[in-house]
């Protein structure tokens, strides 16, 4: 038995109808290279059988205490049942991308069971009219709960049910023979709530002290003017109160290009073009609506602060840090250079704080508050009567750069789905694999009801930031 921190079960209390709380991804795979170039289900629900022991997410389930007196517990589940979290659908023909887009954007909008594992696979067949894949293909839409993972540790989930060599599966051997947990008394969870909650000043002091120096060091560098604690936030229309009802899309980029173009300037990463490429987008669209804001819209951008130790655990490690991404400036390469000097100062502020120190505030807001605060968040529709925080989330998640392969089915692109809740209604999920990087988009029917065309929005972003980055790299070659 293990208990959820508070980070963790901040994503449960903010779940409504509306808002469900898990992540997920599109992978899609090539079963032409298969023997008679067909992938069975059954051997689908294998090869995930086979890994259940690599990844604790699997199956364990949600234990909550009696009155909401501190956060929930994870046990295993003794009643696991491998069939109903992988389900399996067709595409009718022709089998395109927005029919995907379309059936993955229903998936994402439902809630996950919250009474079993916290996790969904869905195959789909009937891949057969996608530009740039074989026909044939198949995709497996996953959903995991963000209580159990963030995105690194989805990551080590992806990598627990994959192999690098198709002939050789990369499968641990189990050490003990796994077993359920009986579900504990109403009585022994109220006693370990009483127990965390005695201790919960003396671990609030300990964090208290750590905190002093990092204040100090936060006041220096607003007052050096190296970063500001608070930057002003435009309201946008995705940033009122979402409906229950999903949009999904995306786009992929040759990983070399985004290089070649991040090399322009001196110091940039390519997260910063991606942020650029973002900003870019979020620019054409609410330009083409008459909607554009004066200020810059600001994203939020997590960090891991998970340490290499800490890979395969369950929960999440992250801190975030906000940046604005040059909605406001016309010339791409002018916004590069703008986010990458954003971005500088909010990794400077993060640093002076500590990232992990961030995290650690959370474990002290007692469970009760926490979910009353969600609650009424909520029902008062608080999205639409204070100022946003942040505009979207921009998360990026570097991927292996290798080709994996499932049940001997090599994977031929990944996409990310994130969540949304009240007051942020549009998120990025980036995700790097084997020399590609997708930009994805989840968003809510309301806010974005023409999801093509912000698709397009992302790929002409990139193709002016690309075309102006080789001018100017072609400028530099001849001075």
């Amino acid at each position: 038995m293990q208990q959820l921190t508070g980070l963790d079960a901040s994503f449960l209390y903010f779940e409504t109808p509306r808002t469900p709380m898990h992540i997920g991804a599109i992978q899609i795979y090539d079963q032409t290279a298969l023997p008679g170039g067909v992938q069975t289900f059954t051997a689908i629900v294998e090869q995930v059988r086979s890994r259940l022991h690599m990844a604790r997410t699997f199956r364990q389930k949600l234990v909550n205490v009696p009155f909401g007196l501190d956060h929930p517990y994870w046990i295993e589940d003794k009643d696991f049942d491998i069939e109903f979290h992988i389900r399996h659908i067709r595409l009718p023909k022709p089998g395109d991308w927005r029919q995907l887009c379309i059936q993955v954007a229903r998936l994402h909008s439902r809630p996950l069971d919250l009474s079993k594992p916290l996790w969904e696979f869905t195959v789909i067949e009937g891949l057969d009219n996608i530009a740039g894949l074989p026909p044939g293909c198949y995709a497996i839409v996953t959903k995991v709960h963000h209580a159990c993972i963030d995105g690194v540790s989805g990551v080590d989930m992806v990598e627990a049910i994959h192999d690098v060599d198709p002939d050789r599966p990369n499968v641990r051997p189990l050490e003990t023979p796994w077993r359920g947990e009986n579900e504990p008394t109403a009585l022994e969870l109220i006693t370990r709530a009483n127990i965390n909650n005695a201790l919960q000043p003396l671990r609030a002091a300990e964090v208290a002290a750590r905190s002093i120096p990092a204040f100090g060091r936060l006041t220096r560098g607003v007052m050096e003017r190296r970063f500001e604690a608070v930057k002003p936030v435009p309201r946008t229309r995705f940033n009122g109160t979402v409906t229950a009802h999903r949009v999904i899309e995306g786009r992929m980029f040759d990983l070399a290009e985004v290089r070649a173009v991040k090399s322009v300037v001196p110091g940039a990463t390519v997260n910063d073009v991606i942020l650029t490429v973002c900003g870019g987008a979020l620019r054409k669209y609410l330009q083409a609506k008459n909607e554009l804001p004066e200020q810059s819209m600001v994203a939020m951008a997590p960090i891991s602060v998970r340490a290499q130790d800490q890979r395969g655990t369950m929960g999440n490690q992250v801190a975030a840090m906000n940046v604005a991404i040059g909605t406001h400036i016309a010339d791409p390469l002018e916004r590069l250079r703008a986010v990458h000097n954003e971005a500088k100062s909010s990794k400077e502020m993060t640093q002076a704080v500590g990232a992990k120190l961030m995290t650690d505030y959370s474990q002290f807001i007692p469970s009760t508050t926490a979910a009353l605060a969600a609650r009424l968040y909520t029902r008062l529709g608080m999205a639409n009567r204070t100022n946003p925080v942040f505009n979207c989330v921009i998360t990026n998640v570097p991927g292996p750069q290798v080709p994996l392969y499932f049940a001997g089915a090599p994977m031929v692109a990944q996409y990310g789905l994130g969540p949304l809740f009240d007051g942020m209604g549009l998120i990025f999920p980036v995700v790097s694999y084997c020399g590609k990087i997708s930009v994805s988009v989840t968003s809510c029917r309301e806010m974005m009801p023409d999801p093509e065309y912000f698709a397009r929005c992302i790929e002409d972003s990139f193709a002016e930031l690309k075309s102006a980055a080789q001018s100017e790299a072609h400028a530099k070659a001849s001075a």
